[in-house]
């Protein structure tokens, strides 16, 4: 009967080749695992810099460029997600949100005439307060004797012509929307500055995936470790398992990716249905994208800040202020002649622009309404949900996988170290395999 000598090389050392599979299965699982915590962690680079390293970066082999942090001169890491942010925001607008048409057609499917009258319903309250501080700053004494009957009768002619006033605005807005909005911009910087909302993103649409691509690691690894026993039964070699690891690894990593996303196109191979588990939920995982999209993405108050405050935004408040002009002309009536005459037309025209100025401001007011923008994401979330239900599969893969496939190769060398590492452990704790 054979007798185990681990070490001695005498009999036949099954423990050695039992282990081995289960080696690999265990090494598998903490490939994946690892692996799912690299795409995601750190939300931020964490590590360090090194002088001349940015400077010299470019000179780099590309794929050595791609590590997160190198081109800045760092070494460290980000989570691979996180540091496509940009890439994801510029893919997500490409595939999914320019899909809705243009902005001038998305605009218009966020109703403008409910946001002039959420406009209207906010405005109002705030006419004298306008009109008495510009007035109080810019001729206090005359704005001071005029009557307050004179005062009342101002108001309610701003107020009776402002569901005018907003109306041109919000045509104004939907008009040359072209050339004050630009989706992808506003998409890419909300996602540099958010790269935790692309994490939310990945998780929540594919945590189920994940969790299979993390699962089947052990089950990839414990396979792929039987014919490793057998390669190593046969050729006894103590560089064997090590060198086998760094196979076993790699395949294990690009296995869990392939569960994952392909085949892209639903096949059937002996009867047995053949298709990425990511893409065969995507109805389901349209729903939650969408949900997403609306509620941090695509917002209201996102689209009002950019208009506002973007690249863009001086145009969009110049263009608001030539729009209230005219209808303050209107607004003032038989008063305008008297007024001009009283401060001089130079001071007149200062007046009239300093109240445009100070109505620019509550004439985007719904678009930071937390209330009113969640009641308009309801609309967005539909229209990108059927969008997206609509693509065609190659596409749908393409929306969240070409954000990290370039780098999918540092997941790849993660698995290959792990199983080199792990093939190591083994030799060192059981020794090479003597028949």
């Amino acid at each position: 009967m054979g007798v185990l000598h681990i070490a001695s090389g005498e009999g036949i050392h099954w423990l050695h080749l039992i282990t081995i599979p289960i080696f690999t299965g265990v090494i598998g699982w903490l490939i994946n695992w690892s692996g799912v915590i690299m795409l995601f962690n750190p939300v931020r680079f964490h590590g360090f810099t090194i002088p001349g390293l940015r400077a010299v970066s470019t000179l780099l082999p590309r794929k050595l460029q791609e590590v997160p942090g190198i081109m800045q001169g760092g070494v460290g890491w980000q989570g691979i997600v996180p540091a496509r942010a940009a890439k994801m925001g510029s893919i997500a607008t490409d595939k999914a949100i320019a899909k809705l048409g243009t902005p001038a057609e998305f605009y218009q499917q966020l109703e403008p005439d409910q946001i002039a009258n959420h406009i209207v319903t906010m405005f109002e309250p705030e006419i004298p307060g306008i009109v008495d501080r510009v007035m109080t700053r810019e001729h206090p004494q005359l704005w001071a004797d005029v009557p307050p009957a004179v005062r009342a009768g101002v108001y309610d002619r701003v107020r009776q012509q402002l569901p005018t006033i907003v109306k041109q605005i919000t045509d104004e807005i939907g008009e040359h929307i072209d050339q004050l909005l630009d989706p992808k911009i506003m998409i890419i910087d909300h996602f540099e500055k958010h790269p935790a909302l692309v994490n939310r993103i990945f998780k929540d649409v594919g945590q189920r995936e994940l969790n299979l691509m993390v699962n089947f690691g052990a089950l990839f690894g414990f396979v792929l470790g039987i014919p490793v026993a057998l390669m190593d039964f046969t050729f006894h070699q103590w560089w064997l398992l090590p060198i086998l690891g760094v196979i076993v690894g790699w395949t294990t990593n690009l296995l869990g990716m392939s569960l994952i996303f392909e085949p892209v196109e639903e096949k059937r191979v002996w009867g047995i249905k053949l298709h990425g588990l990511f893409l065969r939920r995507q109805n389901e995982v349209a729903d939650v994208y969408a949900g997403i999209i609306a509620d941090d993405v695509v917002t209201l108050e996102n689209i009002g800040n950019f208009l506002l405050n973007g690249p863009r935004g001086d145009r969009t408040r110049q263009m608001l202020v030539e729009a209230m002009g005219p209808a303050i002309d209107r607004a003032a009536g038989p008063l305008r002649g008297a007024v001009r005459v009283a401060v001089g037309g130079r001071e007149y025209d200062a007046i009239r622009r300093s109240v445009a100025e100070e109505s620019v401001g509550f004439t985007m007011a719904p678009f930071q309404d937390p209330e009113f923008s969640k009641r308009q994401a309801k609309r967005i979330e539909a229209l990108i949900a059927a969008r997206t239900r609509e693509m065609p599969p190659s596409d749908f893969v393409e929306m969240l996988r070409s954000a990290i496939k370039e780098d999918e190769w540092m997941l790849y060398v993660h698995g290959a170290v792990m199983g080199a590492a792990g093939g190591a452990i083994h030799l060192a704790i059981f020794g090479t395999y003597a028949a």
